[in-house]
């Protein structure tokens, strides 16, 4: 018998929350502080990352000419700090938001049972897609300058000194349908229509699960499946051209083939993450009856599993380009090994997001006990926030870069931010989905 159950979003919860983006508010405005007050310079990060990129690559033109732009990035480098910290933030809990989608849109495509009771969690994480949507638009606007270097006009007039032959050449896959150097249309139009059709294939799935409560049978299930497979398809490719857009394309004279596969590894082993432990947690708590240490342990599994899968592809784009040492390519990861404080975030995220989650994740009983899963989860949720920051604040920051109360701070606005909204929209719909077709299945899932 599949009981009702639904989610109280009660006050001690939001009042959780509140604290903890007002602690978040607080490093914040005191990291802004000490960052406008630390006798950085506007122009000095930019000059240094100049010395730093000829240093590496001594002889090769290609890198001296990819800092040559320095003078374009002229805000302060506190408000660089500003601008690279919530792309940072915003680029890694899109991601989780994402994830809810994907990994609702796996279990239909794959005619998954087992999942049935704990479905909800990662379709509430969902709801954050449209915001992350509209700040993605407006810290674009507001900071492109700043977060990519490629916008600045001068790089593709051949009159001006700071013409770039290698950035103009590229500059079809920016400006199409313009000018080199104006508005980059094929690039807006690329964010606008992956934000829309996520958000609309999202409420698509979103209706027809939540269809199969008032009607029951299996009509709305079929068709679910039905768009969820063409969602899987559309964000194959539209994930791995996000990736492209909004964070490789920071460093714009460096590309890997294996960017789309990178990203996407982290958004999901982090998606993984934040699923299992607001399961945990909401279990914890008396709610999902219906799931027991047989869904736990698939949860784990995905975890253990996926932790090993992003540090093969991590290993494979490392290793590739380490074995070629061609200066263009390695000074990516010079900059990240060699530059404090990229180089001990380099070394601790594969220690938080592979050694650790590898280790406390082997056995089998660690995946089936939610006190275990409360420990590993943030674990693997703090390491890939550290991946993202890696991926993206070098190619900004050069050398200022800092992890501080500014960045940590800002992250804590966000999780607050992205928690009220999941929570909100969790506590908006029953629980469990009690006349989902494999229900039953799920109650008798045993491994």
């Amino acid at each position: 018998m599949v009981a009702d159950e639904q989610y109280v979003f009660n006050a001690g919860s939001k009042k959780n929350l509140t604290l903890l983006f007002v602690a978040g508010l607080v490093l914040f405005v005191i990291g802004v502080f000490m960052a406008m007050n630390s006798g950085h310079g506007h122009e000095g990060g930019e000059h240094a990352s100049l010395e730093v990129s000829k240093s590496l690559v001594a002889s090769t033109e290609v890198m001296a000419t990819a800092e040559e732009g320095a003078e374009h990035h002229g805000s302060p480098v506190w408000l660089k700090k500003i601008y690279s910290s919530l792309w940072h933030n915003n680029i890694f809990f899109l991601g989780l938001g994402m994830i809810g989608l994907f990994f609702v849109a796996i279990q239909y495509a794959a005619q998954a049972g087992w999942s049935a009771p704990i479905k909800r969690i990662p379709l509430a994480l969902g709801h954050w897609i449209p915001i992350a949507a509209i700040l993605t638009l407006v810290i674009w606007f507001v900071a492109k300058g700043d977060l990519f270097h490629w916008t600045h006009h001068s790089l593709y007039d051949k009159a001006s000194a700071d013409y770039d032959a290698i950035l103009d050449k590229k500059s079809g896959y920016f400006f199409w349908l313009g000018e080199p150097g104006g508005f980059p249309t094929f690039y807006i139009l690329r964010m606008v229509a992956f934000f829309g059709l996520w958000y609309w294939f999202f409420t698509v799935i979103k209706k027809k699960m939540l269809a199969e409560d008032s009607e029951g049978g299996t009509s709305n299930w079929y068709g679910a499946r039905k768009w969820s497979a063409i969602f899987l398809v559309f964000f194959g490719y539209s994930s791995s051209v996000a990736a492209w857009d909004w964070v490789m394309s920071i460093d714009p004279h460096w590309f890997s083939t294996m960017m789309g596969w990178y990203v996407f590894a982290s958004w999901w082993v982090s998606g993984l993450a934040m699923i299992t432990l607001v399961v945990a947690n909401l279990k914890d708590a008396g709610y999902l009856k219906m799931v027991n240490a047989n869904h736990l342990h698939d949860l784990g599994k995905f975890i253990f599993a996926f932790s090993i899968f992003w540090t093969y592809i991590w290993f494979s784009q490392f290793m590739l380009i380490y074995y070629a040492n061609i200066p263009e390519e390695t000074v990516y990861f010079i900059q990240r090994i060699k530059t404090a404080p990229y180089s001990w975030i380099f070394y601790a995220s594969l220690i938080l997001n592979f050694v650790l989650p590898f280790l406390l994740l082997m056995t089998r009983d660690a995946k089936r006990h939610m006190s275990m899963l409360k420990v590993v989860c943030p674990i693997v949720l703090v390491g890939h926030w550290f991946d993202f920051y890696n991926m993206i604040t070098p190619g900004v920051m050069q050398r200022n870069g800092d992890l501080g109360l500014l960045e940590i701070g800002l992250g804590l606005i966000f999780l607050a931010a992205f928690l009220f909204v999941s929570l909100s929209a969790l506590a908006r719909v029953p629980l469990v989905a009690k006349n989902h077709p494999m229900m039953e299945e799920s109650l008798h899932h045993h491994i």
